[in-house]
């Protein structure tokens, strides 16, 4: 798939400060590109060393599904950067087999739940205090249409762990509103990344079948995707920025949903 192309205004985001975790591939790298294309300063994460350049202002390596990993991340963004402005907790996905329940491990569950939920929840607790204090902030949690749409056979833990980081990010924006820091989510569906690839890998070499087996059957599970395709990394970028930006100042404490229709109306 081409990569989407849309325009960018170079002083959008001048002179904000940006943490995108998990940001060297998929959606999170588009957003890293996205916003210091609007000329922001953007500091990313990552568990393994950067393998291309990124526009980043500062890149640090951590696995921030571990307290000492956030804990490190933390430090570094308030000691050199003195705080963000832009939160958005990107790092997230799901290393379970297929096989349903009974594959899910007590160290698969926790392993899910530290990446997809405690990681936001931990940063949070180290930044946002200085957002509190300024009176001004903006925190993004990606979350996934899987909350409401689990494949079963493979993303359980996933699906539980995002869903109760849609809940957490509710339960937040409540609190901090009336501080002064707007918290939203973004649900995407089926992103074209290297790690839907790798999910399809793991699902066909489960199931004994090809990829393309294995993908229909990703597309069975999620009932189809009307827009015929699955969502760009920049597609769901542009969201995230303009969810980031003040034209969505009044944006608050809602969750959206970039699936391309998968999700049926109720």
């Amino acid at each position: 798939m081409t990569p989407a192309t849309f325009f960018t205004d170079p002083t959008e985001f001048e002179g904000r400060r940006i943490l995108v975790t998990g940001g060297t591939k998929g959606a999170g790298e588009a957003m890293v590109r996205r916003f210091a294309a609007g000329g922001a300063s953007v500091a990313t994460t990552a568990r393994l060393p950067r393998s291309q350049e990124l526009p980043c202002e500062i890149f640090i390596q951590a696995d921030v599904a571990t307290p000492a990993g956030a804990e490190k991340v933390a430090k570094e963004v308030l000691g050199r950067l003195g705080g963000v402005d832009i939160l958005v907790h990107n790092v997230g996905g799901s290393a379970t087999p297929g096989g349903g329940f009974a594959a899910i491990t007590e160290e698969l569950w926790q392993q899910e739940l530290n990446l997809n939920l405690l990681a936001a929840v931990r940063l949070d607790r180290a930044l946002l205090p200085q957002m509190i204090d300024r009176g001004s902030g903006v925190v993004i949690h990606v979350s996934s249409i899987q909350r409401q749409l689990p494949l079963p056979d493979s993303t359980t833990a996933y699906a539980a762990a995002k869903a109760a980081l849609t809940t957490y990010s509710k339960s937040l924006s409540k609190e901090l509103g009336p501080k002064g820091v707007r918290v939203v989510s973004v649900a995407p569906g089926w992103i074209y990344t290297t790690a839907a690839d790798a999910m399809v890998k793991r699902i066909a070499a489960h199931g004994g079948f090809d990829e393309e087996t294995a993908r229909q059957q990703i597309l069975a599970a999620l009932g189809g995707i009307p827009l015929g395709r699955p969502a760009q990394p920049e597609e769901v970028a542009e969201l995230v920025a303009f969810l980031a930006s003040p034209r969505a100042a009044s944006i608050h404490g809602a969750e959206y949903v970039i699936d391309g229709g998968t999700i049926p109306t109720t």
